[in-house]
């Protein structure tokens, strides 16, 4: 089927598409198989007042670049059109050179930077007229879609000597991806700015909720945690931006800014106020936590709450480092102060009642007035329970009851012990009942026993960080028996080579010193041997130096080895009152990795009990004085 042609037609019109459109239309053919001819192009300029919407004069395109900004491109009243004069025919596919050549003229969004995008798979030939006829090519394909051209087309210049010098090397080029070109570019408008006020507290604990690596439906952020210093709120201040005019030569006006977010809220002495340029900020002056009460914002340390639990508040996680300090007032026995499941990291908390199932408490300072259960986990810098039957960990402990809970510290002081697990530097148990396993580096203080099956152990490995340690040591110093078999048989090998070659080096240093005396030159073969035996010396006096190095590091592992082990003979168990019972005293060796067992009969009236060296490697445990 041939194509229906139409007359060629010469119009002159400002809108070269929607004229395309209507002759497509009176000819009963689709827009798309018409092509047009750029005759001529006309620019006009108008200045409008109130009165009087004032006369087009025509224009040079060059003399747009004179006009001043302020007063002509960026003022209102300015205006810019162009009138084109085109011959509009049918379009021709067999004559087309850019049939392959797949582009597509596009816009940001305020129209006022226009690109060429080259789509891949894009293919086009060189030829000595490409530049002037891409220059063409793109500039209808801009007229169509009504960009102004020869005016804000300095970017147009680069991006065409950039793609023709790319097709000439190629000679025929095929775009693999699609590339994309500043074609226009014209005065960008500044953006009015609405007011805000922006709550960065609140987003910085969503934020951190996001950012848990696997979701806890029970941390819901019951306590907004702030640091000092924090930019806490900040009220965006309105701005009206500044006006533009785009590729299309249309002047963009800057709306007027919004205003419906002026604080209303007040702030107390714990916020502080900085007003600047664009924005009124509200910064914390101190560690804590937020709150908004009666209309004011404050930072707090202190809470008190009834009970923390997944219904009420969900964990509350607000670090070590807070500041912050809660109350928890639960104390009927039968419910729960920290419920079950839940996860508390706070600097300091007071709990009035007990801790629940599978409950974390994790505190620089904590106390608990009611009781754990088994499943609950403690840790605390400074930590006090009541009624004890989970996992506590911290430095200083101090626990009125232990019920078969587990405790871990470095001071531990148990008020009655029935039944547990505790391992500490120091340990003093007022009243021990029966099956205590208590186990220290120093001491093992008992006031009153009261019960039997217990074990009491001194283990100067007892810090998993102390047992590390002395592994990295004895496998340093194995790695160093290692060395000394290599370094002590080169040592061998370097001695026996010098003391052979003794004499020879002797006569040929006497020679070369009498060459050189007398100005006779020296064989090569004098001097090189001559060398060679001075890189022997050298050698072997290296070898000696890192073998007495390694020596040195030898001794200081075995003397660090060896002290793991001496405090245990300062270490003590002491029971004040009578032994009762079937109970166990044992001391951990370090070298030999022995233990040693003593069993205080029932009514044995020894105290004190220590470890003490009894021949060279024999130990005993004896009672002791003191």
């Amino acid at each position: 089927m041939s194509l229906q042609k139409i007359r060629p037609t010469v119009v002159r019109t400002q809108y070269v598409a929607k004229e395309l459109l209507r002759i497509a239309k009176a000819n009963g053919v689709k827009s798309e198989t018409l092509d047009f001819n750029l005759l001529d192009i006309k620019t006009y300029t108008r200045v409008k007042d109130p009165m009087n919407d004032g006369d087009w004069e025509e224009i040079d395109p060059h003399e747009i670049e004179d006009l001043d900004v302020k007063t002509a491109m960026l003022h209102p009243s300015f205006e810019i059109k162009q009138i084109y004069e085109i011959e509009v025919f049918t379009k021709d596919p067999h004559l087309d050179n850019f049939s392959n050549f797949k582009v597509a003229v596009g816009a940001n969004k305020t129209k006022c930077k226009i690109y060429l995008t080259i789509l891949a798979g894009s293919e086009i030939s060189y030829s000595p007229r490409l530049e002037k006829e891409l220059r063409i090519f793109i500039n209808k394909r801009k007229i169509r879609s009504g960009i102004l051209v020869n005016i804000f087309d300095k970017p147009l210049d680069k991006t065409l000597s950039k793609i023709t010098a790319f097709i000439r090397v190629a000679e025929y080029a095929q775009y693999k991806k699609k590339e994309i070109h500043l074609i226009a570019q014209c005065f960008e408008p500044v953006l009015t700015i609405d007011d805000a006020l922006i709550l960065h507290y609140e987003h910085k604990a969503k934020e951190e909720l996001d950012e848990q690596t696997r979701i806890n439906y029970a941390e819901r952020g019951f306590l907004k945690k702030v640091k000092k210093d924090e930019l806490l709120i900040e009220y965006i201040k309105p701005k009206i931006g500044k006006p533009g005019r785009d590729c299309r030569g249309i002047y963009l006006a800057p709306k007027e800014p919004t205003v419906k977010h002026e604080p209303t809220f007040e702030v107390d002495e714990s916020i502080k106020i900085v007003d600047t340029k664009d924005s009124v900020q509200y910064i914390a002056y101190a560690n804590g936590y937020i709150t908004f009460e009666n209309n004011v914002y404050q930072i707090r340390t202190d809470v008190s709450i009834d009970e923390i639990s997944f219904k009420k508040t969900g964990s509350i996680s607000v670090g070590l480092d807070s500041d912050i300090s809660i109350n928890v007032q639960e104390s009927n026995a039968i419910k729960d102060a920290i419920g079950e499941g839940m996860e508390v990291e706070v600097s300091e908390i007071d709990i009035d009642g007990n801790v629940g199932s599978n409950a974390k408490v994790i505190a620089l300072k904590a106390n608990i007035g009611g009781q754990t259960h088994k499943n609950a986990v403690i840790r605390a810098g400074k930590l006090t329970i009541n009624v004890h039957k989970g996992e506590a960990y911290g430095k200083n402990i101090h626990i009125t009851r232990l019920e078969h809970g587990i405790v871990d510290g470095h001071t531990v002081e148990v008020a009655q012990a029935a039944g547990g697990n505790i391992r500490a530097k120091e340990i003093t148990i007022d009243v021990c009942g029966s099956h205590v396993t208590a186990t220290a580096s120093k001491i093992i203080d008992i006031k009153k026993m009261q019960g039997d099956e217990n074990t009491f152990i001194i283990d100067p490995l007892l810090k998993k960080s102390t047992k590390k340690s002395l592994e990295h040591n004895k496998e340093q110093i194995k790695h160093l028996e290692e060395d000394f078999k290599v370094l002590r048989k080169e040592i061998e090998k370097y001695t026996t080579f010098l003391q052979e070659g003794q004499a020879a080096f002797n006569d040929i240093k006497k020679r070369l010193v009498r060459y050189k005396k007398n100005g006779i030159k020296m064989p090569e073969s004098f001097v090189k041997k001559y060398k060679e035996f001075q890189e022997l010396q050298s050698k072997l006096k290296s070898l000696k130096e890192e073998l007495a190095m390694k020596e040195d590091q030898y001794n200081l592992l075995t003397a660090n080895t060896a002290s793991f082990q001496e405090n245990i003979f300062n270490a003590r168990i002491v029971n004040h009152d009578r032994w009762i019972g079937y109970n166990e005293i044992i001391f951990k060796l370090v070298d030999p990795p022995i233990e040693l067992v003593y069993k205080p009969k029932e009514g044995c009236p020894d105290k004190i009990f220590g470890l003490v060296q009894v021949d060279e490697e024999e130990y005993e445990i004896r009672a002791l004085a003191e």
